[in-house]
This record gives structure tokens, C-alpha cells and sequence, in this order.
């Protein structure tokens, strides 16, 4: 796909997004991520929601546009497994394991990444990265202990900075807040995820290796390369 090299990276996303399709299993409820990148993949199930019987989003917007197009959103208590959750990253390595909370979704998108069989990981080629940390970690904590787990990640080698919104500290769809951790090199993700989630006051940490992808279509010059990884 010459063509491909032209294309910007909405034009990507939006390629990505109509790809992800043929993993979507007829008549099965469809786990459902957050970002710019599942928008364009929750645009595109306009063409098969006959397909899709529900779905479980993890988030308020996600929701919102499932909503639009007609299709059912379940809550994830309300499901025992999904066979597909598709969803983007901020950053993907070889292995599948990802970063993941740049959109501020991160606890709701590990629950439902939970439920599901199957990770279908959708990104841009910029994505791709052999060491995790280069995108600043989110981490959704409860707000009394910013402090003290900013002091941990120091110890770490990294930087941890409060996120803001509009010049206040950020209030996830869970009613906390989100570090971003600056400065990490996450060469053992799965050690690292075990390590933090252990925290007092870590709601999650935005590293997925537990819930890593199963697959990886990611959108590039050379059009959608799809990167498989060993369960």
C-alpha cells in the first residue's frame, strides 16, 4: 500500500480502526477502549452494530459514542468474559506489553481488558518502542499519597508530575488523580507492574503486562502490519 506513506496519522488511525473489524466476533458482546485511535475503530462498527449484540466500554466517552450509533453498553459486572477487548496504547514493545492512561482510562481499561480473551492492541507505527517508558507512566492514585509515591518513583530514577487540567489536579472517571512518571526504563514490565500495583494508595499502574496484547495491528507507511505475540 504505496499510498500508505502519504497518510496522515488520523488517516492511519482511522485504517487501523477499520482493520480491528475482522476481529470482532458476530453476536458476542465486544470489550471496548478509550482514545482518539478507538474512536475511529468504534466509527467504523457502524458498519457491522447489527453484528454486535453490547458492549463494555472503559470510559464515559467511549460510552457516549457506543451510545450514538445504537449499540448497547453493558456494565463489565454484569459479563463473565469478553473474547476481544480492542484498544490503543501510548506505547507497545515486542513482547505486547504496553503503557497505557494517557487518556486518563487506564483502571476502567485494565478491568475490561481483564474480562477479555483477547487484546487487540490498534496504534500508529509511533507507538512502537523497544524499551517501555520513553511516554511518561500514568499511574491513577488516591490523592493523600501523590506525595509519598512521588518519592518512590524518584528512588526509581524517575520523575513524578501531578496532571493537570485546566491549571487543577485532573479527577479520573474513578474520582482520583494520575501521576506521569518521567525518566523510566521499563525493561522488565511484568516485575515493575507487580512491584507498583503493591503500593499504598496505587489504584493502577499504566503498565500492561499482565493484560498485554495478544495482537498489535499498527498503522505505518507501508499500510497495517499486524505484530502477533506468544501467549
Amino acid at each position: 500500500m504505496n499510498q500508505a506513506a502519504a497518510l496522515s496519522q488520523d488517516e492511519l488511525k482511522q485504517l487501523v480502526g477499520r482493520a480491528a473489524l475482522q476481529y470482532v466476533v458476530p453476536g458476542e458482546i465486544l470489550g471496548v477502549g478509550t482514545g482518539s485511535t478507538v474512536n475511529c475503530f468504534i466509527d467504523a462498527l457502524a458498519q457491522i452494530k447489527a453484528q454486535i449484540p453490547g458492549a463494555v466500554s472503559s470510559s464515559e466517552a467511549s460510552t457516549q459514542r457506543l451510545r450514538a450509533l445504537g449499540i448497547p453498553v453493558l456494565e463489565a459486572a454484569a459479563v463473565q468474559r469478553l473474547s476481544v477487548y480492542v484498544d490503543g496504547a501510548d506505547e507497545i514493545d515486542g513482547q505486547g506489553c504496553m503503557i497505557k492512561g494517557g487518556g486518563a482510562a487506564l483502571t476502567r481499561e485494565k478491568i475490561v481488558a481483564a474480562l477479555a480473551e483477547r487484546f487487540v492492541c490498534i496504534a500508529d507505527a509511533s507507538k512502537r518502542v523497544q524499551v517501555l517508558g520513553r511516554f511518561p507512566l500514568p499511574v491513577e492514585v488516591i490523592p493523600m499519597a501523590a506525595a509519598q509515591l512521588g518519592r518512590r518513583f524518584a528512588a526509581l530514577g524517575g520523575q513524578a508530575r501531578l496532571r493537570l487540567k485546566d491549571g487543577v489536579p485532573l479527577v479520573t472517571d474513578n474520582g482520583q488523580h494520575i501521576l506521569d512518571v518521567h525518566g523510566l526504563q521499563i525493561g522488565a514490565p511484568l516485575a515493575f507492574e507487580n512491584e507498583v500495583s503493591q503500593w499504598p494508595g496505587v489504584v493502577t499502574v499504566g503498565v500492561f503486562a499482565h493484560q498485554r496484547a495478544s495482537v498489535c495491528l499498527l498503522g505505518s507507511a507501508s499500510g497495517v502490519q499486524t505484530l502477533s505475540f506468544a501467549a
